[in-house]
């Protein structure tokens, strides 16, 4: 059994890895959140030993790793995007090995500077980049690469997921801490369309702002338009009132349907980490690059490439 600490208890996607360890077999040993509103830990590990403190959190890590049957395993990584990195590093520093939400860090840099850290302990970096394990991705993936060398498949990803005016008082809505809409919420689909079509070859911005975000992705087997928006204006007229989210995924005409399958794809990572076949720094690499670039990137007039919500937006 392994002893697991989890930073970022109190947040959205922490309970997902709390059930993850026990689901696995294994022990939560330790938590740490700055806010306390951490009830979920009584259904799941209620032995756990909890901190407010992140200094304290450490110390207490510190010393149990005196004794090889209490020293920590692994550190999971739930925090905000800004912290994901320092505490990526501390995990790895107290002799664990980390798995850590995504994005996994905001730049190549920051992802190098954890390849220095990783080679100084010993220890490994895991990204959850559970869309790579979802059963409708793997059977797409499978057609991609069926298909005649010279293909390209031609993509139109929209994602539209409503947020309330709590979102912009969030670290959330703080591009200095989430990095923005494109890398907050682009990120998972970034490195699925990497995993399925291959390298990118072009990186297109043709809407930025703070509720949402378009563009042109180029891969070696596919085109696409792409439209990401935290904004319930932005829902198709037959989904308003009825629905806050809408994800389409259209390829080559024909509907992508992933809208199953998702509750256990975080239990499905862990396995494959504790099973020596987790996703590491080298591949989460193409996506954080992607974000990189679209951050950075000057927004260019929409043209035949643009998705169509961006027309529309420019009325």
């Amino acid at each position: 059994m392994k002893n697991f600490a989890l930073i970022g208890a109190a947040g959205y996607i922490a309970p997902r890895h709390m059930r993850a360890i026990v689901d696995t077999g294994h022990r939560l040993a330790v938590a740490y959140d700055v806010n306390d509103s951490v009830g979920i830990i009584d259904s799941l590990a209620p032995q756990a030993e909890f901190f407010t403190e992140f200094e304290r959190f450490y110390e207490h890590a510190q010393v149990l790793r005196r004794a090889p049957e209490a020293a920590l395993n692994y550190v999971a990584v739930c925090s905000p995007n800004y912290l994901h990195h320092a505490h990526i590093a501390a995990g790895l520093r107290l002799g664990a090995d980390v798995i850590c939400e995504k994005p996994l860090v905001p730049t190549p840099g920051l992802l190098d500077e954890l390849a220095r850290v990783e080679q100084e302990t010993g220890k490994r970096v895991f990204n959850i980049l559970q869309l790579r394990h979802h059963d409708a991705i793997l059977q797409l993936r499978e057609k991609a690469a069926a298909a005649p060398a010279d293909t390209k498949f031609d993509v139109e990803l929209t994602y539209i997921t409503s947020r309330g005016k709590w979102y912009a008082e969030s670290w959330k809505g703080d591009p200095r801490k989430s990095f923005g809409v494109a890398t907050n919420i682009g990120v998972h689909f970034f490195d699925m369309l990497h995993f399925v079509f291959g390298q990118l070859q072009a990186n297109v911005v043709h809407f930025s702002g703070e509720a949402k975000a378009a563009g042109y992705l180029e891969y070696e087997r596919a085109r696409v338009r792409w439209f990401l928006s935290i904004d319930a204006n932005d829902l198709p007229d037959e989904v308003k009132g009825k629905k806050t989210t809408f994800r389409n995924i259209d390829i080559s005409g024909e509907q992508l349907e992933f809208s199953e399958g998702f509750t256990d794809l975080h239990t499905v990572s862990y396995r494959e980490i504790l099973a020596g076949r987790g996703y590491g720094l080298a591949d989460a690499r193409h996506c954080i690059e992607t974000v990189d670039v679209i951050r950075a990137a000057r927004v260019q007039a929409a043209t035949a490439d643009a998705h169509p919500f961006v027309r529309r937006l420019a009325g």
